[in-house]
């Protein structure tokens, strides 16, 4: 596995790393909270844009 793909999460692998559902994930994608990209027809969200997904969410809180 490459550096690169290693950084593209799927969109199963966000909800186990945020414990959300799919739904939700995909809602806080339209809604351009949690960056993605396309790649063929599979959605995939780089890694750093959860870890700024749940930067920002921790922001909000305090």
């Amino acid at each position: 596995m490459t550096t690169a793909t290693a950084e593209l999460l799927t969109v199963p692998e966000v909800m186990e790393r945020l414990k959300l559902g799919r739904s939700t994930v995909y809602d806080l994608i339209r809604s351009r909270r949690l960056i993605s990209i396309t790649v063929g027809r599979s959605r995939r969200v780089p890694l750093d844009a959860v870890r700024d997904f749940i930067d920002h969410q921790i922001e909000e809180a305090a």
